[in-house]
């Protein structure tokens, strides 16, 4: 007698492939035999609550809020022009000389400034006395007209 060429695994996967094929049928069975047929497009809507929640049932029109069209901001506010004085003073507290860039301390504010050293006519180096003038940069106040003072 000669063996049977089917193993046990693949008997054990066809078993799981019918069982899930009957299972689709039935299924499907189900959805045939509980479907509604001919909703209308008033039984398919939604609306949305004062309160932003989703029912069946519309809003009444005397309870809805006047928008004025004035009031809608579409865009972000403009930002406001900085007050700045023209000429500062400082002292420089780190400088990176091989990538060019470092920052000066104002005397006035205690905040750090950012130095580029295309806004500097001389050698910078740490604990430098500087004036500088303050222009908006990239990611913030940015030192430009950087001269030494004694």
């Amino acid at each position: 007698m000669g063996r049977s060429t089917e193993t046990f695994s693949k008997k054990e996967r066809e078993k799981k492939k019918l069982k899930k094929q009957q299972e689709k049928r039935e299924k499907s069975e189900d959805r045939k035999a509980n479907a509604v047929k001919g909703q209308g497009l008033a039984d398919m809507m939604a609306y949305v609550d004062a309160n932003g929640n989703i029912t069946s049932v519309p809003q009444d029109p005397g309870n809805r809020k006047k928008v004025s069209v004035d009031d809608i901001q579409i865009s972000t506010s403009k930002q406001e022009d900085i007050e700045v004085e023209v000429i500062r003073k400082g002292t420089v507290t780190f400088f990176n000389e091989s990538k060019g860039f470092g920052f000066i301390k104002d005397l006035q504010s205690q905040e750090s400034i950012f130095v580029h050293i295309n806004s500097v006519d001389f050698a910078i180096k740490e604990n430098d006395k500087v004036t500088f003038e303050i222009e908006p940069g990239q990611k913030g106040p940015t030192a430009v007209k950087v001269t030494k003072t004694n």
